[in-house]
């Protein structure tokens, strides 16, 4: 089991985004048959069985294990991933464009860098499994209280000078079998939790 898969044909991601079958896989994080997901969903044994083959045929689940009960051998199917997530490959033509949306202060450019990271990294990992090697990539997640938003736009117009400076130092055009990466930063308001919102909103009544 892979822990994550990035799904980019829209025929599989129908196939996983249907409630049922995604009720399903959430419960296929271990190996689980027919009969047992029956009665954790309280299906018919044949209506669940019908699903499985289904998610089966996409390349959502597979047979993990067979064992005898009785006359018959049951099948111990599980998820190919412990996580899915839709590429905006699914979306084909309407998915967003990073680059005609370009704008460092617009939310909407963050989701079409974010959408297209997605789409990207989802490539790479494929690429990378089939090859079985490791992908190289690396991650910051960070959080920050700002105490004005004077602050806040000093941050980021620091956090720009400062990458600008680091990318211009170690970029190397001419570098012989140089691999070309791509860096993303986001800076964005933090959602507020549920338990946050609602002692917020107790608080102004």
């Amino acid at each position: 089991m892979e822990d994550l898969d990035v799904i980019s044909d829209p025929v599989v991601a129908e196939v996983a985004l249907a409630p049922l079958r995604a009720r399903l896989l959430s419960e296929l994080a271990s190996p689980a048959s027919a009969t047992m997901l029956a009665a954790r969903t309280g299906l018919a044994r044949q209506k669940v069985n019908y699903h499985l083959r289904a998610l089966e045929k996409h390349g959502l689940a597979q047979v993990v294990a067979e064992r005898r009960k009785g006359n018959m051998t049951e099948h111990l199917f599980q998820a190919s991933a412990a996580a899915y997530v839709i590429s905006p490959e699914v979306m084909r033509d309407a998915a967003p464009n990073s680059e005609r949306l370009r704008d460092h202060a617009s939310a909407t450019w963050m989701l079409a860098l974010g959408a297209r990271l997605v789409h990207d990294v989802g490539q790479l990992i494929r690429g990378a499994g089939k090859a079985k090697q490791r992908l190289a990539t690396f991650a910051i997640d960070s959080e920050i209280t700002f105490a004005s938003p004077q602050a806040r736009a000093q941050f980021a117009a620091e956090l720009a000078h400062f990458t600008a400076g680091l990318v211009s130092r170690y970029h190397d055009e001419t570098a012989p079998g140089g691999r070309r990466h791509r860096v993303v930063i986001a800076l964005h308001p933090k959602l507020k939790d549920r338990s946050q919102a609602a002692g917020e909103i107790a608080a102004s009544d």
